[in-house]
């Protein structure tokens, strides 16, 4: 069947879209305004003298210039506040109740939790910044401290209001829309820098390797996401009825990856803290031979371990056997074969434990594919387009894909009742 775009569904999509760009344009404008008070020579002058510095600010902005502007934090606390919230409603049974009877005021509740969290995020990565900033800026003082907390944690509180309106009134998602600009916009830097710092080594065997691995990720990430698994249901008004053949609209679609990116940003965070420790100089360097070739063998190992570890532990968190039985049971709906309780549940517990075993080692195989190449293709510069930004990426399309569907088939039954 041929979707026919009509001229109100167009209008209706041009006007979301349009919304979400202007707001999107605004949150990048406002990135670059420099907070008042910040003297910027002292800043670029630090960073050129500091060779981590240097690579850290390279990595965030693809550039050696770095201005700190009002909306500097952009999603970055809402994200980590999202994720606190969601660990704190798999462990306290009165956050749970909220998120399972699924009403307004139980959603207002958990959105009010995540803006005072987002809040207090803001304020402790503002501190960070601040007393960061005492051995760059030669006028730094308390006042100017606080200054600079009250600039960026406004900033952050300013994002997360803008990616709501975007939520609500624009097209696609808020804070995944402003995630996939901020991927989007390092991209450029990314191939100046592939082509620079590899042009000596770099072949046309190597850039066709590259060309297809990329491509051959972007296809398993968008499986990753798009495959489910099918369990029929069966009510019991079509257990009086001769014919099943109406079972088939009802299912229980149990998706490969029910954690989506959280597993590798759970992974990657206790990953970070050796390293991050270790660039604060607070322990003394040991000198002893090391072989690096190992040591990246093993790095691989844990981290693809750690992954399934933490796609394991997300996956419980997100979907519950007890629940989902429970639920399917009030509704007097059952698994065809499956007797309803405590055999729906170990037979649900049993396929997510399957379903997410595949799904992890998927995960896990995609996000080390960066690595792969990297190493056997000597194209260090590679490892910055990372599998979870080409996740991000293929989910937000495939969100707003989703999006523009709902919009088209709403507006049929809207014009048909």
């Amino acid at each position: 069947m041929k979707i026919k775009i009509t001229k109100e569904i167009r209008d209706i999509i041009l006007k979301r879209l349009i919304i979400s760009i202007g707001i999107l344009l605004l949150i990048r404008i406002g990135t670059f305004l420099p907070v008042p008070g910040i003297n910027h020579t002292d800043l670029a002058f630090y960073i050129q003298r500091h060779s981590v510095t240097r690579s850290l600010v390279s990595t965030f902005s693809g550039d050696n210039t770095f201005v700190i502007g009002l909306l500097t934090l952009n999603i970055f606390p809402y994200i980590n506040a999202s994720i606190l919230v969601q660990l704190l409603v798999s462990f306290s049974s009165q956050l749970s109740k909220l998120q399972k009877e699924g009403d307004l005021e139980g959603r207002r509740s958990i959105n009010r939790l995540t803006r005072f969290i987002t809040l207090i995020w803001g304020i402790i990565q503002s501190v960070s910044i601040a007393i960061y900033l005492k051995q760059v800026l030669f006028n730094w003082n308390y006042f100017l401290a606080f200054e600079i907390v009250i600039w960026l944690t406004t900033g952050a509180m300013i994002v997360l209001w803008l990616s709501e309106l975007i939520t609500d009134y624009g097209l696609g998602n808020g804070a995944s829309l402003l995630i996939y600009t901020n991927i989007i916009s390092s991209l450029p830097n990314l191939w100046n820098k592939l082509i620079t710092e590899n042009s000596g080594s770099f072949s046309i065997f190597s850039l066709l390797c590259g060309i297809l691995v990329i491509f051959g990720t972007l296809y398993g990430i968008i499986f990753l996401q798009e495959g489910v698994r099918i369990i029929p249901l069966i009510s019991s008004k079509q257990l009086n009825q001769s014919s099943l053949q109406d079972s088939v609209n009802n299912y229980i679609p149990l998706r490969l990856n029910q954690a989506g990116v959280m597993p590798i940003i759970l992974t990657t965070a206790i990953l970070v803290v050796p390293n991050y420790i270790s660039n604060l100089g607070l322990f003394p360097q040991i000198n002893f031979p090391i072989n690096f070739e190992s040591l990246k063998f093993t790095y691989w190992i844990g981290y693809f371990l750690l992954i399934l570890v933490s796609s394991s532990f997300y996956a419980t968190i997100v979907l519950n056997p007890k629940d989902i039985s429970d639920q399917l049971q009030k509704m007097a709906v059952t698994i065809p074969g499956i007797r309803p309780g405590i055999q729906t549940t170990f037979y649900l517990k049993r396929l997510m434990k399957r379903i997410t075993l595949l799904g992890a080692l998927m995960l896990a195989t995609l996000v080390i594919v960066p690595n792969f190449i990297e190493s056997t293709l000597n194209i260090p510069s590679l490892n910055g387009l990372s599998s979870t930004s080409l996740l991000i990426l293929a989910g937000v399309i495939l969100d707003l894909i989703r999006e523009i569907k709902n919009i088209y088939y709403s507006n049929i039954y809207n014009n048909m009742y």
